[in-house]
């Protein structure tokens, strides 16, 4: 697209005094006018213009020169659909007249608005092209004729046809339209020959109702935001969002972007922007986003590099611990049958809870952190009331020890793991009924639901990670791996798992495709059950414990080991480590030696708490507890 090709005219009887396009659903008064069936369908004077582009030679402008290094006019455009976005309407239509510049022309905006009203015959014409009626006549946008929009080289056209066909479709099923939903499927969906699968699950719709159609397709309505993310597919080139019509490499190519700008385009770039820095800023933890006014970096000072505080109240070695997600308090268990809960304000003991009867390897926390639950290798588990201490529920179906526990993000329900017997995955509702029970025949190492909702994960003993629909309860996918598991964690956004293998291998992993995104290396273990989690305000860290008596933290972006921390007693395992997550510069870390530490930055002390003196007594030690029996051992070191 040369310079020209964006051009707004000035003749105000071509603009109706509006000079530039909108970006969004309105239309603005010069729309109505009639365009040329030249490149795109740039804007000319009114159709009448003989000059390319309806740039009249008086209004030709040389060649501009580049800002700063910039296409200026991608800049400009840049720049008025940002004014746009931030309301700035009228000095984005100042911009647009005097640079002569529009954020798109008008054939792409009537293609927008044929795609926001449902006018699907419309707006195939528009995208498509289409040719002059034989007498000349009538009022549709595209009568005089024009050779559609420009796409990316090597666009498949019958799959930007499936796609909005598919909308049409899908709409004539939400409004009970069964006969013409019927003709759309045979003469326009089925003609054009996509994978057959996405056909048969497009006519198995037939028979749903509204709200179900919705949940099937993973699509929201005509009246929804369905339209929206149907331009923003064909503008972005990012993959399709509803299921019915998966692409087949992650990426949809489309209408090309300097024809139909992506929809805020300026404020993705400023976000990459950020997070190139983010990536390269190792000790990246602050609570907010970074400015763009100056490079940004952190200071190592601010960053938790030192233990302000040693707990002891664990009877024997610390295997598990959690924070509350509002930050206010910390579980921690392990080889003994107590469970510790502290006060995080000044880290006395809140709760000390003595009702299971073997060691505790698991505490997890309910999303509005008014309960939580421990798992025992007395074969129960236990539901707590927070406030109180108390124990609310115990699941004793278990006829084997019970080695993981995850909520469901409403609260309502969650699921224990378990390593034989008839019960080794079930859903359970806080009032102890059992939901489901899944037939499996695997050891459940641990399990997790994505904070969406949408998925559960297992590992197993066997080396396997499991990947469920947790909404129909189906498998999605299993993996078989060389290397046996010994945590689990999901990502906040739900896109990513997070594995440590007992290689000394954390893998980050893309739940969608299981494709390996980073691997972080560095910590020792082999014999022993660490667990590793996300760490830092925006989880942009990877924290794990370690068999050499260490703490490890990564950056997670770059996989850069950034520390590594002494503290507990050697030898000895750090076997787990908590971020809390409503203070970025604190973490806690529990070890073979019995303690729970707390780490923050330099200078900061627990309000009402001396700074602790950290023993170093050699002649304490404890035992590990091995992975594969997941009962203490009673080696010594």
């Amino acid at each position: 697209m040369t310079a020209q090709d964006m051009r707004y005219h000035p003749d105000p009887s071509a603009s109706n005094g509006t000079p530039h396009t909108s970006n969004g659903s309105q239309q603005s008064p010069h729309q109505s006018q009639s365009y040329s069936n030249g490149t795109n369908g740039h804007a000319t004077t009114n159709g009448t213009s003989p000059h390319k582009n309806g740039a009249h030679p008086q209004t030709a402008r040389p060649t501009p020169q580049p800002f700063y290094g910039h296409d200026r006019e991608e800049v400009t455009r840049l720049i008025i659909q940002g004014l746009d976005d931030l309301g700035y309407h009228g000095a984005a239509n100042q911009l647009s007249q005097e640079s002569g510049y529009e954020v798109e022309s008008p054939a792409v905006a009537h293609f927008r608005l044929a795609v926001l009203q449902g006018d699907w015959s419309e707006a195939e014409a528009l995208l498509f092209g289409s040719e002059p009626p034989d007498d000349g006549g009538g009022v549709r946008i595209h009568d005089r004729g024009h050779q559609g929009l420009k796409f990316v080289q090597g666009v498949d056209r019958d799959r930007l046809r499936f796609q909005l066909r598919t909308q049409k479709y899908l709409e004539l099923l939400e409004s009970k339209d069964l006969g013409r939903a019927l003709m759309v499927l045979r003469q326009e969906l089925a003609p054009l020959k996509q994978e057959r699968s996405q056909l048969q699950h497009l006519s198995s719709m037939l028979v749903n109702t509204p709200d179900s159609l919705k949940k099937e397709a993973r699509w929201d309505g005509a009246t929804g935001q369905s339209r929206q993310l149907l331009l923003k597919e064909l503008s972005s080139m990012e993959s399709p969002v509803n299921v019915v019509e998966p692409s087949t490499n992650g990426m949809l190519e489309s209408i090309a972007p300097s024809v139909m700008l992506p929809p805020h385009r300026l404020a993705d770039l400023l976000d990459q922007v950020k997070t190139t820095q983010i990536s390269h800023c190792l000790y990246h933890n602050p609570s907010r986003s970074p400015s763009l006014f100056a490079d940004h970096i952190c200071d190592r000072s601010q960053f938790p590099l030192r233990t302000i505080l040693e707990l002891n109240q664990n009877a024997g070695e610390v295997w598990a611990m959690q924070f509350s997600h509002d930050g206010k308090r910390l579980a921690t268990s392990g080889q003994a049958t107590d469970v510790v809960v502290y006060d995080t304000s000044q880290f006395q003991v809140l709760h000390r809870l003595t009702d299971h009867t073997k060691c505790v390897a698991y505490v997890s926390w309910s999303p509005d952190d008014s309960k939580f639950i421990t798992c025992s290798h007395d074969e129960t588990a236990r539901m707590w009331d927070a406030a109180s201490g108390k124990c609310m529920l115990k699941i004793d179906h278990h006829a084997h020890p019970v080695t993981a526990a995850t909520w469901s993000p409403d609260g309502q329900s969650f699921v224990t793991g378990s390593l034989h017997g008839d019960h080794r995955l079930c859903l359970w509702s806080t009032t102890g009924d059992l939901i489901y029970n899944w037939a499996i025949i695997y050891r459940v190492q641990e399990c997790a639901i994505s904070p969406d909702g949408k998925r559960m994960i297992v590992i197993s003993s066997e080396s396997q990670i499991v990947v469920y629909n947790f909404e129909t309860r189906e498998e999605e996918y299993s993996i078989i791996l060389k290397c046996r598991m010994t945590s689990l964690k999901i990502s906040q956004d739900s896109q990513h798992m997070l594995i440590n293998f007992a290689n000394g291998e954390i893998q980050l992993i893309d739940i969608e495709t299981a494709e390996i995104i980073k691997r972080y290396l560095g910590q020792q273990q082999g014999q022993f059950v660490i667990r590793s989690t996300f760490g830092g305000a925006d989880q942009n860290l990877i924290i794990s414990g370690s068999e050499d008596s260490r703490v490890y933290i990564w950056h997670k972006e770059n996989g850069t080991l950034i520390e590594t921390l002494e503290g507990h007693q050697s030898p000895g395992c750090v076997n787990v480590v908590a971020w809390n997550p409503a203070d970025p510069c604190m973490f806690a870390s529990g070890g073979d030696d019995g303690k729970v530490r707390i780490w923050s930055k330099e200078n900061s002390d627990i309000p009402g708490k001396r700074r602790n003196r950290i023993s170093s007594d050699p002649s304490a030690h404890s035992s590990l507890r091995d992975r594969d029996s997941y009962e203490p051992s009673s080696s010594t070191h």
